[in-house]
């Protein structure tokens, strides 16, 4: 199992600084996260993820990069596209994107007439720009028509550096009604950030391993894919938030029940305004990720 970190609080040079730290002292990825605009509590700077992601690709050789999560409906396919090509060139093909539907409380959905904001139509915007991105990693010349995106001719003439990006989309789990539609969409990809249907609690190794079990069941299934897809024949990740206990050996017990439950990725993720800063975000990075 392989250990990010969320680069949750600080100015831009304390992102830039952690992720340096995160590859020192041995963690796996470092992650920044997407927002524009947020009132409350979170009415703090925030930075355009690509940015920090850019600028972290030049302090560090190994870590793998990306944001959790990429608000997807609300960036212009192009532009993402242009965007997260430019950091997996520079970093050397060590951007992932974890992406969803976003959150409705930015701004920069709610504050600009005509953003779509109903769970469908993001749903949809979120399909149709992945769809787009992967047109636009082929080097080829295409164009697009969907139901909301529509574009005459692109070409990138450079492929990402491992002919793909790895995309890790937000799924939705419930042990008694699995959403499948929702399910299948991560199987298309690369991997999947799962929360529980309803709420914002965490997820137990009980459900990791059901989740597990029915994505492994349903990824090779062809009445999912194209017979062009190659998506059950590429590494799948499963992706899990949350924090592990101060105690080294508490810590590694639990990684290790995660990952013999099927997790291949855990982010320490620590998103509390009152609590959580910069400084001590540090602190944690530099106690390292347990030893299993």
């Amino acid at each position: 199992m392989k250990f990010g970190f969320i680069s949750s609080f600080g100015t831009l040079d304390q992102h830039v600084g952690l992720a340096r730290e995160i590859e020192a002292h041995g963690w796996d990825g470092f992650f920044t996260w997407d927002a524009i605009n947020l009132d409350g509590e979170w009415a703090m700077p925030v930075y355009d993820p690509f940015a920090v992601l850019a600028a972290a690709a030049v302090v560090t050789e190994r870590i793998a990069l990306g944001a959790m999560v990429f608000a997807v409906p609300r960036h212009r396919p192009w532009e993402l596209a242009q965007r997260a090509l430019t950091v997996d060139r520079l970093s050397g093909g060590r951007l992932v994107l974890p992406v969803g539907v976003g959150v409705t409380d930015d701004r920069g959905f709610t504050s600009v007439p005509g953003q779509a904001t109903g769970l469908k139509d993001r749903a949809e915007l979120l399909d149709e720009t992945l769809a787009w991105l992967e047109r636009a990693w082929s080097g080829e010349d295409f164009e697009f028509e969907g139901k909301q995106i529509s574009t005459g001719p692109f070409r990138f003439p450079e492929r990402p550096v491992n002919g793909r990006i790895p995309v890790w989309p937000v799924g939705v789990w419930d042990a008694e009604r699995p959403p499948a539609k929702n399910l299948r969409r991560t199987l298309r990809w690369d991997g999947i950030v799962p929360q529980l249907r309803g709420t914002a609690d965490d997820l137990t190794t009980e459900h990791i391993t059901g989740l597990v079990d029915w994505l492994t069941e349903h990824r090779s299934d062809e009445a999912n894919r194209s017979a062009e897809d190659d998506s059950a024949d590429r590494p799948f990740d499963v992706i899990l938030q949350g924090k592990l206990p101060a105690d080294p050996a508490e810590a590694a017990e639990q990684a290790r029940a995660m990952a013999d439950a099927g997790v291949t990725w855990w982010i320490e993720s620590w998103w509390d305004p009152a609590k959580d800063t910069a400084e001590s975000l540090l602190e944690k990075v530099r106690q390292g990720p347990p030893s299993l």
